[in-house]
């Protein structure tokens, strides 16, 4: 451990164990992507915890609420020291043999960008596979699996890999809208990076084939400013999050067939154009959703809440786990978007996938029609809707 390289070397080996795509470095980039995780006095400071203390903390609200977002060192952000302790923690001890791999690998992904590692959310409970039916309706090859190993990735890879599972999903929700009324309102929820803007514009193509008008309403464009939700904490991200009177109303006006106005999110700067008293902010317009046959809802928690659940006919979730989520992000909200600073979304990722799971996406999977994982390749239904599509 005091061998500054030979403690690479021997870590270099092992990590291809973690993630394959290491395999793809020279030994001098993996020591490039280690530079700013060694300890100021050496790995050999580091003190591990046991399997069980780690599982504790990485199960836990506190742990991830005390994650800070925006820390700094004299004056420059820095990750969060929570963080990069769980990182050196556990590559010390996979050089120790202290940590199994298999244990590793199960708990946590390694996300070669940022060089940290990362929690595995598990979205999955008995609550949710009774409801669901007990087991998928359909299953599929994980072609997603040949992603893991990419620093980063394009929609086009990701589409690519979700061929199958996307193709049944817009036949099944084809048999479903048949037999309903319109106008018809489909709740898409998930988490961002799960793909639910590309594939609400591919159902919209698909659907606009066979003589069906559409339209669709996403949820973020009912978000307040990010300052002010970040103030509020965690905790704040649903109705507080959002102009939910606004929503509520929209979704009414659309179901009796009327053309609403609707507030406009900046996905740049993070901000609203209205404030939080519900009124348009100077300089700034509002955006309009005329009625249609089908109304799409996207968002992160789009049927959480009775008052909009209520509203929607079909509630979908769109899944997929947050190691892909995360590499479509680099793509997309760094490398193209440049919409934040690097320092603050690794932050950010590790702290809120947790508690957005357990806040809006677990609650919500426990009370959809239809599931849809890209990345375990299945979907489930209800008993109810499985009943409807095999008719």
């Amino acid at each position: 451990m005091a061998e500054p390289d030979h403690f690479t070397q021997i870590l270099f080996q092992k990590m291809q164990l973690v993630n394959p795509g290491i395999g793809d470095f020279e030994l001098f980039e993996f020591q490039y992507g280690l530079e700013n995780l060694v300890p100021r006095d050496g790995w050999e400071t580091i003190v591990l915890k046991p399997v069980s203390e780690i599982e504790s903390q990485i199960n836990s609200h506190d742990f991830y609420e005390s994650i800070q977002l925006k820390p700094k060192i004299y004056g420059k952000l820095v990750i969060d020291k929570q963080v990069e302790f769980m990182t050196q923690m556990l590559l010390t001890g996979i050089v120790k043999d202290y940590y199994p791999l298999e244990w590793i690998n199960h708990h946590f992904f390694f996300d070669l960008r940022s060089f940290y590692f990362f929690h595995r959310t598990n979205y999955y409970n008995q609550v949710i596979e009774s409801w669901l039916g007990g087991k998928p309706f359909r299953s599929f090859n994980k072609n997603q699996d040949k992603l893991r190993q990419l620093v980063a990735v394009g929609y086009k890879a990701f589409k690519e890999a979700n061929v199958e599972i996307d193709c049944l999903f817009i036949d099944l929700l084809k048999k479903v809208i048949n037999q309903n009324h319109r106008p018809f309102l489909i709740g898409i929820a998930g988490p961002t990076g799960a793909g639910k803007t590309e594939i609400v514009s591919r159902l919209q193509d698909e659907f606009a084939e066979i003589g069906l008008n559409f339209t669709s309403l996403e949820i973020d464009h009912f978000l307040t400013d990010r300052d002010e939700r970040e103030a509020k904490g965690i905790d704040s991200l649903g109705k507080e999050a959002l102009h939910f009177e606004l929503f509520i109303q929209s979704l009414m006006e659309l179901r009796k067939g009327n053309k609403i106005t609707i507030p406009q999110y900046d996905f740049i700067n993070a901000t609203s154009s209205h404030s939080l008293d519900g009124s348009l902010k100077p300089g700034c317009s509002l955006g309009e959703v005329s009625p249609a046959d089908l109304i799409f809802i996207e968002g992160n928690f789009p049927f959480l809440y009775p008052e909009v659940a209520k509203l929607i006919d079909l509630k979908v979730i769109y899944l997929t786990d947050d190691e892909i989520r995360l590499k479509r992000k680099w793509r997309r909200d760094i490398d193209y978007r440049k919409k934040y600073d690097l320092v603050y979304f690794i932050n950010r990722y590790f702290r809120e996938q947790f508690l957005m799971a357990e806040a809006a996406y677990i609650p919500q999977m426990q009370t959809c029609d239809l599931l849809v994982d890209t990345s375990k390749a299945e979907i489930w239904i209800t008993p109810d809707l499985k009943r409807n599509v095999e008719i």
